[in-house]
């Protein structure tokens, strides 16, 4: 059983940064392979970014390709969300995801779910 908890999320203008948080806990956590998805009002939730467990391998939505940056600390149990030139319609909750298997794009398969954060981007 892995728990996630993501912080970082707020208010930020058009153009600005931000960087989110999702520290895990629980089992072995540093070997699953971690993802961000965001799900906007009257969205379904989308993909975001995903790396394996080493953090040697990373993928990205074309949407966020270039202003995106996904990291992880195994010795924090951290993984980052480096978030730059954002926009407007990057405004959406924000929630971090888990599995025990290879790298996934699909919400569908991920095992383990945070609460989400908030990120409202104002134009």
């Amino acid at each position: 059983q892995v728990q996630l908890e993501e912080s970082g999320g707020g208010l930020v203008q058009d153009g600005g940064s931000l960087r989110l948080s999702c520290a895990a806990s629980g089992r072995a956590s540093s070997n699953y392979v971690m993802a961000w998805f965001r799900q906007a009002p009257g969205k379904e939730r989308e993909f975001v970014a995903t790396i394996n467990w080493s953090g040697g391998s990373t993928y990205y939505a074309d949407s966020v390709k270039g202003r995106f940056t996904i990291s992880r600390d195994n010795a924090k149990n951290t993984v980052y969300l480096q978030m730059n030139s954002l926009k407007p319609e990057d405004t959406a909750v924000y929630y971090c995801a888990a599995r025990t298997r290879g790298i996934s794009w699909s919400y569908a398969s991920y095992d383990y779910w945070g609460q989400g954060t908030q990120v409202t981007v104002s134009s």
